[in-house]
Parts: structure tokens; C-alpha cells; sequence
């Protein structure tokens, strides 16, 4: 016994030492690979560019309507197309459609009062302690044109569930439990209380997304990558590359139906999307912003029909009084979703709800702040080169005034990260814009920069599909007096020509890193195309408002707006 206990005494501290050794490696590993991984502090960065891989295509066509993928596999009246939306901390949108969608000429509209719209939901698998009930609808899709066919969709259920506990998980399932037709069992887990010290696990960043080979790539990858939310800037199914009669979808509408009376859509592409991301958006919640896209005309001038009937998002939750811009919260991160195909004049109803949720936000409580749209502002390709340029002249001087940290947009169907910007000059406290509208659509990757010879727009070039036209000649800088600069402008630090998304990670209240995957990158374990972390530097840019004048109080001692030879690829 005695013999033992000596044994005891002499294995046990090598035990802790080969513990302590193990632990010490682990950190030491993580310390040096950390290390590697740039920040925003070491910037501005040297200009990269990567262009498209010679052996990659630079698209690929839409799945079939019959591809296992999108066919509808539930009888009538059983749910299909689930998916969650974050609704505020404690609550999550539920969202699911029924019966059969009609394509034709003369058609009827389904009624949603014939199916319920319920979900049964609990803490443990099985044993569904709550139930919700919420409303149901249709639209249709209607085209005063001969030989176009109309749309009427199945019906669309909507149920809010509340008083969910932070960071739990929930099993639900959804339906009408009087038929009955209900949902398999599924899972999601809420996000923590908003905090300065909890953040999601990860947040997936995708755009330009479409229903094509490549789509299935960029979704195939993001699962591996396992988020927690996705934020998705626009251009979802690209339900109108096709004429009404389906068949296959087209790179350039315009191109393939130049006789079109007008922008035609193919609204089961809308269901088949549905059925594509359910597995996906059945767990994870999935916040959407509008894209042109989505904007589809029919008869009477009206536009957005599907977007505004099939998303649930927290727009009444955050105060606004349209689902084309609201705002929310994950965790400790305060989120903006703005609308660039409604109204953004700073006079407009837009405008002001934003200044009014901009002033609600507590930095203590909610730390980062993140904005979203669908085209960008900032951007070095020749494609939508600076098409929206009125709403960043309407709206960048508040979105810098109230310190927002990082802005996603798409519409361009590549990557780019800027450097910190404001106002087309290298700034310390501007945000870190990133394009990622390169999901995988139908349009093709964008191969051509601005700055490439003979590839620069004409001021004539580029006219958005909603608002005015404010292209500028640079007035300052090495491209004064020029549309284009001759060389990949300094505001832009890394772009390449390649399909993917992105995953962001906010460590704590000051860090976050992000992660540009591309889609080849999946082949390869720890490849990934762009990786830095964002550091936020509320010393470095505390701020002092008066009426109509911002100041802003900078450390210039240790501010570097010179170019450094470091490269984030």
C-alpha cells in the first residue's frame, strides 16, 4: 500500500508535466499560426490582385428543375421550404410553404385559411412543450402580356416564436396538426443575450447566390464551415433569367429575349431555392437583404412580390415600417440591413429610421456594428463600377459619423476587400467594406477591372436599376481628374476573380476575424483565399458630434495611411 502511494507520488507530477507539456505545444502552435494571420492594424496594405484561375470556368448552367436537389419530395400539404430568421434575442421567425404552386394562364389562388400554420417546439428531442401559431398567405405573379405565363404561388406560413432562452437549443417541428401534416423534427440553437463578451459561433457572409453547379459548391463548403447565421446581401434565386416558360435559365436576359416585352420571371426557381437551402436554413437562421434580383415587375407596376411574401425578417421588431431595410441583434453584434432599391435620400423615410436605430444602439452592449446592402459603394471592377454612387454620397457621411465597423455588399460577382475608407480617402476610422457577390450565380464570375487598359467605363455605363446617376471624375489623389484610376486604386487591398463566401468571426469586442473562402478551396484542407482580423479602435476614433458638423478626435501619432508591402492572400 505504502509502495503505491510513493508510485502515486512519482507518476502524478509526470502526468502534469506531460499535461503541462501538451497544453504548452498546443498554445505555442496556435500563438504561431495566430501570428501569421494580419490585422487591419498593419494596414493600409499594398494593392493585390489575384485573377481567374485559367483552369477554372468562369460559370457553370442552373440545376434542372428535376435535379434530386430541388424536387419537390412532400405530398400537398406537407411542409417544405423551412426556414428560421432572427426576429430579436429572445424570439425567431419560422417560415415554411404549402400546397401546390400553379403556373398558367387563368388561375386560382390557393386559400391560406385551409392549412394552419403551427409549430410545436421544446428544449428536448420529441417532447414539444409549447406550441405557436401565426399567419399564412399567397401572391401571384401576373404578366398583361400574351404568350407570358402567370403564377400563383402555394401557401406561405409564418410563426413567430417567443420567449426562447438564450444560447439553448430547441427541437420544433412545423405544420397543420389537424390534417395532420407536420415537419420532421428539426434543431436550431439561440444566440447568446447581447453582450460585449457573446458573439455568434460563426457568421456566414453569401451573395449573388443563384441555382447553379457552382451555387452547390459554395453551400457544399459553407456547411463544413459550420455557422451560425447567415447573412445573405442580395440576388437569391435569379428566378428572372428565364422567360415564364421555365426551360433554362440565361447569363444575360437582355441578350437571350431581346424581344421580351418585359423582365420575365420564373417563379418556381423560387421554390426550388427553397428546397435547396432547407436543409441548411432548417437550422440556421438566414438574414436577407434585397438584390435587383429580386425586384421583378409584373402588372401594375408592382415589384418585390415574392422577396416581401417569402422572407419573415424583424423589420416592425426594429421600428421600420418596410421588410426592405430593418436591423437586429446577434449577440454582441448590432447588424443594418439597408434597402438600395427603395428610397435612401437623406430626406426619405429610410434615412430617417436609420438615423433613429443608429442612435439606439449602445456600443457597450453591442459592440460591433455591421451594415449590408446589395451593390456596393466602393468597388474596382468594371462591372457596377460606381453605379450606386448617389446612395453612397446620401448615406456614407452618417454610416462614418456613427462608427460602423464593417459593410457586405454583393451585385458584383467576385471578391474585394478594401482598406478603411471614407469618402474615397485611405481613413483609420472608416469601415472595412468586402464584396462578396460571388455565390455562384448564373451571370458568371466578373474577370475585368476598371483599371485594366480599355476596360474602364463610360460615364454613361453602369445605370442602376433604381435611383439616379452621380458618376464623379476623381478630385484628388493619383487618379485627379480621371472616372478611373490607372492602377488598382489604394483604397483596395485585396480583390480576386474567383466563386465563394465568407465567414466572419467576432472574437471579442475589439477583434474578428474574417475568412474569404473560395469555392476551389474546398478540395484543400486550411486553404482559404483572404483571411485578416478586423480590429475595431474606439480610442483611436472617438468622436464628438455638434449639429451638422462630426469631429473626430484621432491619435495622429500613431495613424499610418503610407502603403505597406504586406499581403493578405
Amino acid at each position: 500500500m505504502t509502495t503505491n502511494n510513493n508510485q502515486e507520488k512519482i507518476v502524478t507530477p509526470m502526468k502534469d508535466f506531460k499535461l503541462w507539456m501538451i497544453t504548452f505545444l498546443i498554445i505555442a502552435k496556435m500563438v504561431v499560426t495566430e501570428s501569421q494571420i494580419p490585422t487591419t492594424l498593419d494596414g493600409p496594405f499594398k494593392p493585390v490582385t489575384l485573377r481567374l484561375d485559367p483552369s477554372l470556368r468562369k460559370g457553370s448552367s442552373d440545376l434542372p428543375m428535376d435535379d434530386p436537389r430541388i424536387k419537390r419530395n412532400v405530398t400537398s400539404n406537407f411542409p417544405e421550404q423551412i426556414a428560421l430568421a432572427i426576429s430579436s434575442p429572445t424570439s425567431v421567425w419560422v417560415s415554411w410553404v404549402t400546397g401546390d404552386a400553379q403556373v398558367g394562364s387563368n388561375l386560382t389562388e390557393l386559400d391560406p385559411s385551409s392549412v394552419l400554420s403551427e409549430v410545436w417546439y421544446g428544449k428536448e428531442s420529441g417532447k414539444y412543450t409549447s406550441v405557436a401559431k401565426g399567419v399564412s398567405t399567397v401572391y401571384s405573379q401576373l404578366y398583361p402580356f400574351k404568350g407570358l405565363l402567370n403564377y400563383t404561388s402555394g401557401i406561405i406560413h409564418h410563426v413567430r416564436l417567443k420567449g426562447l432562452q438564450p444560447k439553448t437549443k430547441y427541437y420544433y417541428k412545423c405544420g397543420d396538426s389537424s390534417i395532420p401534416a407536420m415537419s420532421g423534427e428539426n434543431v436550431f440553437e439561440t444566440f447568446p443575450t447581447p453582450s460585449p463578451n457573446s458573439y455568434p459561433h460563426r457568421i456566414a457572409v453569401i451573395g449573388d447566390l443563384g441555382l447553379t453547379s457552382n451555387t452547390t459548391t459554395t453551400i457544399d463548403h459553407l456547411i463544413q464551415n459550420d455557422p451560425s447565421m447567415i447573412l445573405m446581401v442580395g440576388d437569391l434565386s435569379y428566378a428572372n433569367q428565364y422567360q415564364t416558360t421555365g426551360g433554362k435559365g440565361v447569363p444575360c436576359f437582355s441578350c437571350a429575349f431581346p424581344d421580351a416585352p418585359i423582365r420575365e420571371t420564373y417563379q418556381p426557381r423560387w421554390d426550388a431555392w427553397g428546397r435547396f437551402m432547407e436543409p441548411l436554413t432548417s437550422r440556421v437562421p438566414m438574414m436577407v437583404i434585397e438584390g435587383n434580383h429580386e425586384i421583378e415587375p409584373q402588372v401594375s407596376g408592382i415589384t418585390f412580390k415574392s422577396y416581401l411574401t417569402r422572407f419573415a425578417v424583424p423589420s416592425a421588431e426594429s421600428g421600420s415600417k418596410s421588410n426592405l431595410y430593418y436591423s437586429f441583434n446577434a449577440g454582441g453584434v448590432h447588424f443594418i440591413m439597408l434597402g438600395a432599391y427603395v428610397d435612401y435620400n437623406s430626406t426619405g423615410a429610410q434615412y430617417s429610421w436609420l438615423k433613429k436605430d443608429l442612435d439606439l444602439v449602445d456600443r457597450t452592449v453591442t459592440p460591433w456594428l455591421v451594415a449590408a446592402w446589395h451593390p456596393p459603394w466602393y468597388n474596382s471592377y468594371s462591372s457596377h463600377y460606381q453605379e450606386f454612387e448617389c446612395m453612397r454620397q446620401e448615406m456614407e457621411a452618417i454610416l462614418y459619423q456613427y462608427g460602423v465597423d464593417i459593410i457586405f455588399s454583393g451585385h458584383v460577382h467576385a471578391y474585394e476587400r478594401m482598406n478603411r475608407v471614407y469618402n474615397y480617402t485611405l481613413d483609420p476610422c472608416g469601415p472595412v467594406y468586402i464584396i462578396v457577390g460571388d455565390g455562384g450565380n448564373i451571370e458568371q464570375v466578373d474577370v475585368d477591372f476598371a483599371d485594366d487598359p480599355g476596360k474602364c467605363p463610360s460615364a454613361g455605363d453602369n445605370p442602376p436599376e433604381f435611383g439616379g446617376v452621380c458618376h464623379l471624375n476623381f478630385s484628388s489623389g493619383p487618379a485627379k481628374g480621371q472616372f478611373c484610376w490607372n492602377r488598382q486604386p489604394d483604397w483596395s487591398a485585396y480583390r480576386e476573380s474567383s466563386f465563394g463566401h465568407g465567414i466572419l468571426e467576432v472574437v471579442n469586442s475589439t477583434y474578428a476575424l474574417w475568412t474569404w473562402h473560395r469555392n476551389q478551396d474546398v478540395y484543400n484542407e486550411d486553404s482559404h483565399g483572404d483571411q485578416i482580423y478586423i480590429v475595431r479602435q474606439p480610442e483611436l476614433c472617438s468622436k464628438t458630434l455638434k449639429p451638422n458638423i462630426l469631429h473626430w478626435e484621432r491619435d495622429t501619432s500613431t495613424m499610418n495611411l503610407s502603403a505597406t508591402s504586406k499581403k493578405c492572400h
